[in-house]
């Protein structure tokens, strides 16, 4: 995730956070930028291949799903299931066991945010496509770094796949985790959904 550099830019209005229903999720909220602690809430870890996942769920769900260079917060003793079912979706994803997750999610955002992720949430495994496809899925050609901007603040890095958006010439562009952890969960992809690099407008 990231904002591509050279594109018409069109801010959309600025929008309150709100809670809205995703489809193949359990709820949408709110967005964290960094992926806070919240109140009452627990903290799991992964190590994968390409470094720590840390995970940060509430008693209702997983509220952020994010690469970490260290451990900077101790997991919690106790945890709540869908974080012991969030850290074996993520084993299966890197064994290349699993191309879709299902876990209950807890996270906020503007209208404008929850939308682009919807989308996100949308692309296949092993596809990709374009900032500026999905501006015009969103029916908003000119927001095209405006999109950019909401996946470097999308918490659900892997659940929801900002890592799946490339630039128009298909270099990778930005992301949140760092530019060669993205080249490295495309190339995972492909490698276990039988292409190279495949792209998808839709």
């Amino acid at each position: 995730s990231g904002t591509p550099a050279g594109e018409n830019f069109k801010q959309p209005d600025k929008q309150p956070s709100r809670t809205e229903k995703f489809p193949n999720f359990t709820s949408l909220q709110s967005h964290p930028t960094c992926a806070p602690l919240m109140e009452n809430s627990f903290v799991g870890y992964y190590s994968s291949p390409i470094g720590w996942v840390q995970i940060t769920a509430t008693h209702e769900g997983v509220a952020s799903v994010l690469f970490v260079e260290n451990q900077t917060k101790a997991a919690s003793e106790q945890q709540p299931g869908h974080v012991h079912t969030c850290l074996t979706q993520l084993d299966e994803y890197f064994k290349g066991e699993r191309r879709t997750f299902d876990v209950p999610l807890v996270v906020k955002g503007t209208q404008f945010q929850l939308q682009v992720w919807e989308e996100l949430a949308h692309i296949p495994y092993a596809k990709l496509t374009t900032y500026k496809a999905l501006a015009h899925k969103l029916k908003n050609p000119g927001a095209i770094r405006a999109i950019g901007a909401a996946n470097s603040r999308n918490p659900l890095c892997l659940i929801i796949p900002c890592h799946r958006v490339v630039g128009s010439d298909t270099n990778l562009v930005g992301y949140a985790g760092g530019l060669w952890r993205k080249d490295w969960l495309i190339q995972h992809e492909a490698t276990h959904g039988g292409g190279h690099r495949q792209l998808s407008l839709f």
